[in-house]
């Protein structure tokens, strides 16, 4: 009995002083940090410098596992793709109480657009063009995350891309550096809120550093290459504001840089974000990106580790090379020690201000795993989101909203799948918990009218080919019947209704990571399915499902309403229901550019002038001049489009002065009148174009935007204010200069307006 309540009275004293260990004050960070490394071997400080997957890491056996002995021996500085407070817990505690020095582990993840309530994929949330809103979808992302241990995101994602070839540019916010930047800034400010020590905070890593979206032939991975000026002017700037936003980390791309790898390139990582920029966090590389560089033809592991150590990269994501050849490269004198130890004090450094030294179980609360992840406010929320980030692209005789009353078809292969309504990276998605479709249609209508469904179609005629677009769990349980009929039971279904809801277009794989595409079409087999609803007469609205601009100059000419409703995370069925009837107007504007063949691209409206122009805007032949002999050179749809169920009309754009000085502003104002009769919200554009430079310059270039809620019959000023840091870019010496001359200002409702006024800026 003694024996008992002594081993109990010891329990408590160890307990006690644990807990005292994790909340006592710390030295101040260099002091902490200096003593820390004082004490580290080169092994373990190699170690701090790698991130494995979490593997084979299960509850229960994270000591026992492959990685659970490397971070009892060190060799760990981090893991990504574990989620669960037990699990993290668990592994934490192999860092903190069976490793030599005890140095906590950071917990990564692709935490995208949402954690477990999942918000529309990124192009869609950016077509919301609302900042504030956008930051919440982060803090809320942030929130979730940190609940299940979770203290590190991979996120945001803020390429530039002009090519939707490319399957990632689901990912990012669009073609526009100015609006691009403004949603990287809105990201991290939402994951991060200013102070890393919160729980509810987490590191934002921004990616992919640099130029990711531009690769040739739209192909994942493959090179990139654009001269200097590009890459300041158009494609660097979401970026350098993550950075000015104060980002924790970055992670490099994998495409090559003016012949040398991201991961590799001293000029990027060392001379450009740390010397010109002043970025003081660290940057990892993406999934085994330092190994890759040997398939680019840089070496061995050994030189490839080498060189990315020396670029300025400080944690290596699953390759090891660090951790397995660093220690020779030093030994034979290829990567100074002080190099290593920079890297390794910003990796405690990122700890530190996590505050993981003062407690490495901060984000190990079982409560808040239980109360804080997929709540009623965070769902309806996410049901909100959605609604604002739908565009309608087409909407003939005022087709919508729809009543809720009659009989409503609803047929396509993505009419009823839960698994799809995340789209691509939503990885903490529990899938079945999301609403179809169907399923939020009913809810919405209710007994108010009667639905019926069919299938009509698979995905695509090919079933090798869907098997590649429904990866992850996302399948969409292909019907073994004919084509023909399949579409005499969705033509049956839909001969009593009143309207025909076709729901078609991508599955959520079939953009993302390694999804690039040739063909930008709806697939086949669905385009036949929506001809032959067409033929019945019936009113038909196209819902339509994408990651990405698709060419739809068919759909275009031949269904009266288009509803692009991306993939709209959690609460999708809810979402679109609300839009459809009308209980949200629609208020989303493109945020790319949406070609009209694949030949056009790359296409984007910030583009340069030629001295050739096309001398019509009613896209006519025009032989020795710059356009297409098959194809008209404007778009199908434009940067900065999307309609509304109201109508607004803009009058009246003024100027402040004419002249623009040195520390000066002049004030842009414009009349917009909801004369329609709904209610609505409408975003209001402003572009400059600068008449005569010392290097060409576009044709237009978003220089503000304003999301406004008008009500109908009401008139509102919209007031913007201009400054000379607003009309500074980088010149042939990579100067940021603004030049003197004479300027055009446009405001409207999208990036084709022609409702412009000119000043002339002077020094």
């Amino acid at each position: 009995m003694k024996n008992s309540i002594l081993i109990f009275a010891l329990l408590i004293t160890v307990s006690s002083f644990a807990q005292k260990k994790n909340t006592k004050a710390l030295p101040p960070k260099d002091v902490f940090i200096n003593e820390l490394m004082s004490k580290m071997t080169l092994e373990e400080k190699l170690g701090q410098l790698n991130l494995p997957g979490a593997g084979d890491i299960t509850t229960g056996q994270a000591q026992s596992s492959d990685i659970g002995k490397k971070i009892e021996e060190g060799k760990v500085g981090g893991l990504f793709n574990i989620k669960s407070v037990a699990k993290i817990k668990e592994v934490q505690r192999v860092a903190v109480e069976k490793s030599r020095l005890k140095i906590p582990l950071i917990f990564g993840m692709d935490v995208i657009h949402g954690y477990e309530t999942t918000f529309p994929i990124p192009l869609g949330l950016s077509s919301s063009w609302d900042m504030p809103m956008i930051e919440k979808t982060a803090r809320v992302a942030a929130t979730e995350a940190t609940a299940d241990g979770i203290n590190w995101t991979f996120s945001p994602m803020v390429d530039i891309s002009r090519d939707p070839r490319w399957g990632r540019v689901a990912e990012g916010g669009g073609e526009d550096p100015y609006l691009g930047s403004a949603i990287s800034k809105a990201m991290v400010n939402g994951y991060q809120n200013n102070d890393l020590t919160q729980t509810t905070s987490m590191m934002s890593c921004v990616k992919h550093f640099a130029l990711y979206g531009a690769p040739e032939a739209g192909r994942d991975y493959n090179t990139v290459d654009m001269s200097k000026l590009k890459m300041y002017n158009e494609y660097f700037p979401p970026y350098k504001a993550a950075v000015d936003a104060g980002v924790g980390s970055v992670m490099a791309s994998f495409n090559e840089i003016d012949g040398v790898p991201a991961t590799g390139n001293k000029w990027l990582m060392t001379d450009l974000l740390r010397k010109q920029w002043g970025f003081r966090g660290f940057v990892v590389t993406d999934y085994t990106g330092i190994m890759e560089m040997s398939e680019h033809g840089m070496g061995d592991m050994q030189a490839v580790s080498a060189l990315a150590m020396n670029a300025g990269i400080e944690m290596d994501m699953v390759s090891e090379g660090f951790l397995n050849t660093l220690k020779k490269s030093v030994d034979e004198g290829k990567v100074p020690m002080q190099q290593i130890d920079n890297a390794v004090r910003l990796i405690l450094e990122a700890k530190y201000d996590l505050g993981l030294f003062h407690n490495p179980y901060k984000n190990c609360d079982e409560k808040r795993a239980k109360t804080e992840i997929y709540t009623p406010e965070s769902k309806a929320f996410a049901r909100k989101v959605a609604a604002e980030s739908m565009v309608l692209l087409k909407n003939d005789n005022q087709l919508l909203p729809l009543k809720k009353s009659g009989t409503i078809a609803v047929v396509g292969p993505l009419a009823n799948s839960r698994e799809n309504m995340g789209g691509t990276w939503s990885v903490a998605t529990k899938q079945d918990r999301s609403n179809s479709f169907l399923e939020g249609l009913k809810t919405v209508v209710g007994e108010k009218a009667k639905v019926v469904f069919a299938k009509g179609s698979n995905l695509d005629y090919d079933a090798e080919f869907e098997a590649k677009a429904t990866m992850f769990d996302k399948g969409l349980q292909r019907d073994n019947r004919s084509s023909k009929e399949m579409i005499n039971e969705a033509l049956d279904v839909s001969k009593n209704a009143d309207v025909i809801l076709a729901v078609l277009g991508e599955s959520a794989e079939m953009s993302g990571e390694c999804s690039s595409r040739t063909n930008l079409e709806i697939p086949q087999s669905q385009k036949d399915l929506l001809n032959e609803l067409l033929k019945t007469g019936k009113p038909v609205v196209l819902v339509l499902f994408t990651g990405r601009p698709l060419v739809l100059v068919e759909e275009n000419k031949s269904v009266p309403a288009i509803l692009n409703v991306w993939f709209p995370g959690s609460e999708a069925g809810l979402a679109i229901s609300d839009v459809l009837f009308g209980d949200v107007v629609p208020s989303g504007k493109l945020t790319s550019t949406w070609p009209r063949s694949v030949g056009q691209i790359p296409i984007y409206y910030s583009h340069k002038n030629t001295g050739r122009p096309l001398g019509n805007s009613e896209g006519k032949f025009e032989k020795f001049k710059s356009n297409y002999i098959d194809e008209r050179n404007e778009p199908l749809y434009s940067f900065g489009y999307g309609l509304s169920y109201t109508q607004f009309e803009y009058s009246n754009l003024k100027l402040s002065s004419n002249q623009l000085t040195k520390n000066g502003s002049i004030t842009v104002s414009v009349d917009v009148k909801n004369s329609g009769n709904y209610d609505g919200k409408e975003i209001v554009q402003l572009y400059t174009r600068d008449l005569v430079g010392s290097i060409t310059r576009p044709v237009k270039e978003l220089k503000g935007f304003q999301k406004i809620e008008i009500k109908k019959g009401e008139t509102k000023t919209i007031t913007f204010t201009l400054s000379e840091e607003d009309l500074k870019f980088y010149n042939q010496n990579l100067d940021f200069v603004a030049e003197p001359g004479k300027f055009e200002v446009f405001v409207g409702t999208n990036s084709d307006t022609k409702n412009k006024e000119e000043f002339e800026l002077v020094k």
